[in-house]
């Protein structure tokens, strides 16, 4: 008798941590045991001073179908609040991986849809392939979103172009996904970015932390905050930085010749 694999694998590369949700048959669907996965392994990523950086991604064609609908061995919850409250409870790894103060990146190897294009919306840079197949697919369900899905959507394309893609829920492939601002690059396929993204991954991990901790600290300030606040942030992040090791390597590097190793204080 065999183990079942499990639901999400972990990987450490260095200060890399990658993280692939594995239901290929479901297309790594979100079920209870799944976002359970997800929260533990984003609170601990977010706790441990090792990881510089976190990747998100899915196993097999897909990167997430979205919630899983097909059914749970779990209980419904009971009653309106009790629905409402495991709802919010589900969206506690998109709140980690736009919280965290690190880096997070999704790469959306396939289809990306519902909860799971929101837990792809949360993280702080999407790449994904040319064929993608990426929608929001809650209103053809009668389902009106979470995970965050409103706020992220609408902050990454604008009010105008949120309401169409909620809507219409029509299916984006790379390259248009890109136009309405819901990812950041697009490969040609599934290999390519797998290479591309982890390098870029790579890169981050072994970045200035300190710095990267202020700079997505400063830039979720600016989305609500006016810019007195805003400047006052940046002034004590870059007397903080401005202090640390990390600047004092960037520049005995910079005089050596040679690239920095950042300790991240």
């Amino acid at each position: 008798m065999t183990s079942e694999a499990p639901i999400l694998l972990s990987e450490r590369q260095d200060s890399l941590l990658i993280l692939t949700m594995n239901r290929p048959e479901r297309l790594n669907a979100l079920s209870p045991e799944l976002h359970e996965e997800l929260d533990h392994a984003l609170e601990a990523a977010a706790r441990d001073p090792e990881v510089k950086a976190v990747v998100i991604t899915g196993a097999g064609r897909a990167f997430c179908s979205g919630g899983d609908l097909g059914g749970s061995s779990r209980p419904r919850p009971k009653g309106l609040e009790g629905r409402a409250d495991h709802a919010f409870h589900n969206a506690l790894a998109a709140r980690l991986a736009h919280d965290m103060p690190k880096p997070v990146i999704a790469l959306m190897n396939g289809p990306t849809a519902g909860a799971g294009l929101a837990l792809a919306l949360a993280c702080d840079l999407r790449f994904t392939i040319r064929d993608a197949v990426i929608t929001t697919a809650f209103a053809p369900n009668g389902l009106s979103g979470d995970m965050g899905i409103s706020y992220f959507i609408a902050k990454l394309a604008g009010p105008a172009k949120a309401r169409e893609l909620m809507w219409l829920s029509e299916k984006l492939n790379g390259e248009e996904a890109l136009a309405a601002g819901l990812v950041n690059r697009v490969y040609a396929d599934a290999q390519t970015l797998m290479s591309e993204g982890l390098a870029i991954a790579r890169r981050l991990a072994s970045g200035p932390a300190l710095a990267y901790r202020y700079m997505k600290q400063n830039l979720i300030l600016a989305e609500t905050e006016n810019l007195e606040q805003v400047l006052r942030a940046e002034a004590f992040a870059m007397a903080r930085s401005g202090g640390s090791e990390d600047v004092k390597e960037a520049a005995m590097a910079r005089r050596e010749k040679r690239p920095p190793v950042f300790k991240g204080y």
